[in-house]
């Protein structure tokens, strides 16, 4: 890290990449937080077929949109001169180790040429914090609860991809709970597929837009965890129910008729009604466990959803329930912020950046040296990195999780 902090106000221009999955994002915001430009390639259609994401198709999509990505987001904020630049930040994990490595290079080599610091990145922290960039420091001010529900479409992310955390500052957070198993937008994903909708843009909007036609009491599927009072999340059980009713129900292929139409929205419905009941649940205690964790005279601020399934209008209006059982505020970012973006990742540049929290620049000679070479210098990707410890509580584990290779907590 910087030893001084640098002073960060309206005239500090922060760049933030974003290439941990499959979306290859940069933006440009201001100390103050104004987003001046941004841009953002979808790869959808590239991974659609294969109903995942594919890392080495990733990676080469990554590799031909980045440059043209940073040039759009530079041109929109009226960046003609990158040295204009204050910083230049980048998620560095968790993710694939592929992917995160392009927007990697991206960065040191614009810091090379430039003479910009780096910003190192939590990509579950971003998320975490933009919502502080849509309601502003005061509303959204530490401490407060997240929620984070990012899609869960590849192992390096599903153990972090939906978690409830007390966010205490800046790189200091306390995980209340999160996914054992399959993570909510892995099984939003799953069953759209299961029910057989076109996912091109995505599962978790085409299961909602169908869940609107159908009864969401048709279907009496669990809740998962109930029994288990604390704030972990599970759908493995559900997306196995919701499997067999529609192999009861709606078997394979045939053509859809009214009455099959009829089933499929209430299958959805009933699904989304018992997901995001289990969200609910889970928020709701990790409202009190937090506020068991607080100081004396210290209060949440707000409860935070962000994450891609925070687009979801059924979460949103259950979720603000909570919120105003609790009296607390809901915030949650645009849309457009829930998805893994450019924006989120240059205002955590920011808010680390006013912190000291970011490397010299690279000269042009350690990003050009061989890998052998004691004079190369890399910033360092953590592809799988938990934002914090976990509170004693807390008891659950990851089931699928390979402990090997994992970063310490960034706190």
């Amino acid at each position: 890290p910087s030893s001084a902090p640098p002073r960060v106000d309206a005239d500090t221009l922060v760049l933030g990449i974003e290439t941990s999955c499959d979306d290859t994002g940069a933006a440009v915001v201001t100390g103050d937080g104004r987003v001046l430009g941004e841009a953002l390639a979808s790869q959808v259609e590239i991974h659609e077929r294969w109903g995942g994401v594919v890392p080495n198709l990733a990676r080469d999509a990554h590799e031909r949109a980045i440059d043209a990505v940073v040039a759009e987001a530079l041109r929109r904020a009226g960046i003609d001169d990158p040295s204009r630049l204050s910083a230049v930040a980048v998620t560095v994990g968790p993710g694939l180790t592929m992917c995160l490595r392009v927007g990697v290079v991206a960065a040191q080599e614009l810091s090379a040429k430039h003479a910009l610091p780096i910003v190192p990145v939590h990509h579950m922290e971003a998320h975490a914090l933009v919502a502080r960039l849509a309601a502003g420091t005061t509303r959204c001010r530490f401490p407060f609860l997240a929620l984070l529900v990012s899609g869960g479409h590849n192992q390096a992310r599903s153990i972090l991809s939906t978690l409830l955390i007390l966010a205490r500052g800046i790189g200091n957070y306390v995980i209340l709970g999160s996914t054992l198993d399959d993570a909510l937008g892995e099984a939003y994903d799953k069953t759209a597929r299961l029910l057989g909708l076109n996912v091109g843009g995505g599962g978790g909007p085409a299961l909602e837009a169908l869940a609107r036609e159908g009864d969401d009491a048709s279907y009496k599927f669990p809740v998962p965890l109930r029994r288990r009072k604390d704030c972990d999340f599970s759908y493995a059980g559900l997306k196995t129910a919701v499997r067999l009713a529609i192999e009861r129900d709606l078997g394979v292929g045939g053509e859809e008729d009214a009455a099959t139409r009829r089933t499929r929205a209430n299958i959805a419905a009933s699904f989304q009604r018992v997901a995001v009941t289990h969200l609910t649940e889970r928020t709701s205690r990790a409202v009190e466990w937090a506020n068991d964790l607080l100081d004396d005279g210290e209060t949440l601020s707000c409860v935070v959803v962000a994450g891609g399934v925070a687009s979801n209008a059924v979460v949103r209006e259950r979720l603000s329930e909570v919120a105003s059982r609790c009296a607390l505020p809901l915030v949650t970012p645009p849309p457009r912020w829930c998805v893994d973006n450019g924006v989120m990742v240059a205002w955590a540049g920011v808010e680390r950046l006013a912190l000291g929290l970011s490397e010299a620049p690279c000269t042009e000679a350690q990003v050009a040296a061989s890998p052998s070479s004691a004079n190369r210098r890399d910033v360092p990707t953590f592809p799988r990195w938990p934002l914090g410890e976990r509170d004693d509580r807390a008891t659950g584990h990851v089931k699928s999780a390979k402990t090997a290779r994992i970063a310490a907590p960034l706190t």
